[in-house]
Parts: structure tokens; C-alpha cells; sequence
């Protein structure tokens, strides 16, 4: 919402009125896209919108990618865990939604805590985990939230940004930028409409770049 907001300002320099309405899940910004209630919705990004069209029956598109949000590897703050100093045993908490539970399992993997199955893929679960020699506990929760109860937890940047730094900390590791997964426009399948065309622009324009390094640094990435 923050970065729509800026968007606004110069959506009516080319004459085009943003409202902006914000949710709390992750299922109304779609089903309101979906019945015509919302013109396009910016919050998820292209696995997420796969997975939610093959469960509900949508037919949402991404009208083009904004920015992607690194997951982090955070430590509980009242324990002295480096990367490389992981206890054998440690617990690890993870995103318990089908796309970022896959997600978190690849920073874990890419940081060489432990290896899935090659066949997962992007719907990886915490059954797929082929190889896990130093015996950690992954579990699907809610994070931050439960940090206090573990070792570790696998936390999307802007929920770590919402729980601040007090609670969560700094991440020690982060996934590959290779696999992130950026923040799309989603719009109903057909609907090329102009305003929606520039709104995509505008918000990959250099002003909005401009305003994601210098706000969130670096725990927001602008795709351009």
C-alpha cells in the first residue's frame, strides 16, 4: 500500500484515479479481483497465483512483475546462532501456506542446511527433505509470531519489516536471488485495458524504484 500510494501521485499526472483498498488475507484480493469488485490486486506473487487459479477456479494473469520480498533465515534473540554454528537438533519454523512453505524449504537447501527431493519442485513440503544430517526439527507454523518458541524461522522480509527488528532481529541467511519470486499485478485473464497498462509502467518506473531503495533497503528489491 505504501508503494501504490506514491504510484497515486503520478497515475493522475496521466489523469488515471487510484483507490486503493487493503486487505488482511491472502484469498479476498483475489476473489474480489475475480468478480469484478477490484480492477487488479498487488500482493502475491506467480506460484502463489498458479496454485490459488488451480484451487478456486480463478482466472487471474499477472499483468507484470513489481518486486520480490527475499525470505531470511532469523534467529530466535535470545540464542547465539551463527550460520555456521546451527545446532544439530535445531528447531526451524517455516511458512505453513503451500508456495512459501516450498520456498523457505529452498533457502534451507540453498544455504546447505539440507537437501529435498530433486522431483519437489515449487509444491516442495517438509516430507520431501531427502537429507537431513544435522536432524533439524522444520515445521510448518506462523512466523514470526512463534520465533520465541524455536531456534530459527524462515521469514518473508515484509513480515520481518511489520514485526521490527526488536522482534525478529536481522537475517543471517538469505535465498538465492536466482529463485526469488517477485510481487506481480494480477488482473483478470483478457482485461489489457490502458489505465492498467500504466499503472504497470508507473510502478515500474524509476520513481517507484527510487522509492523502494530508498525506503526498504534492501528487504524490498525493485525487479527493474
Amino acid at each position: 500500500a505504501e508503494i501504490l500510494k506514491v504510484a497515486k501521485d503520478e497515475l493522475a499526472k496521466e489523469g488515471i484515479t487510484l483507490e486503493i483498498v487493503e486487505f488482511t488475507d491472502y484469498v479476498l484480493p483475489n476473489t474480489s479481483l475475480e468478480s469484478g469488485d477490484l480492477d487488479a490486486n498487488y500482493f502475491q506473487h506467480i506460484p502463489y497465483l498458479e496454485d490459488f487459479n488451480a484451487q478456486n477456479g480463478t482466472h487471474l494473469v499477472s499483468a507484470g512483475a513489481v518486486h520480490y520480498e527475499p525470505m531470511g533465515l532469523y534467529v530466535n534473540p535470545a540464542k547465539a546462532i551463527t550460520l555456521d554454528s546451527i545446532p544439530d537438533g535445531a528447531t526451524i519454523a517455516i511458512p505453513n501456506d503451500t508456495t512459501n512453505e516450498s520456498r523457505a524449504l529452498g533457502l534451507l537447501e540453498f544455504n546447505g542446511l539440507l537437501k529435498l527431493n530433486a522431483a519437489a519442485g515449487q509444491t516442495a513440503t517438509v516430507l520431501d527433505v531427502a537429507e537431513n544430517p544435522h536432524k533439524f526439527e522444520v515445521e510448518a507454523a506462523q512466523v514470526p509470531r512463534t520465533l520465541a518458541d524455536v531456534d530459527l524461522g524462515v521469514i518473508n522480509s515484509n513480515y520481518a519489516l511489520q514485526a521490527g527488528t526488536d522482534v525478529v532481529g536481522t537475517p543471517i541467511a538469505y535465498e538465492s536471488t536466482e529463485v526469488a519470486y517477485p510481487n506481480i499485478i494480477a488482473v483478470r485473464e483478457g482485461d489489457d485495458r490502458e489505465e492498467l497498462k500504466t499503472l504497470v509502467e508507473v510502478l515500474q518506473g524509476d520513481e517507484i524504484v527510487n522509492f523502494i531503495n530508498e525506503t526498504y533497503k534492501g528487504a524490498v528489491v525493485p525487479t527493474k
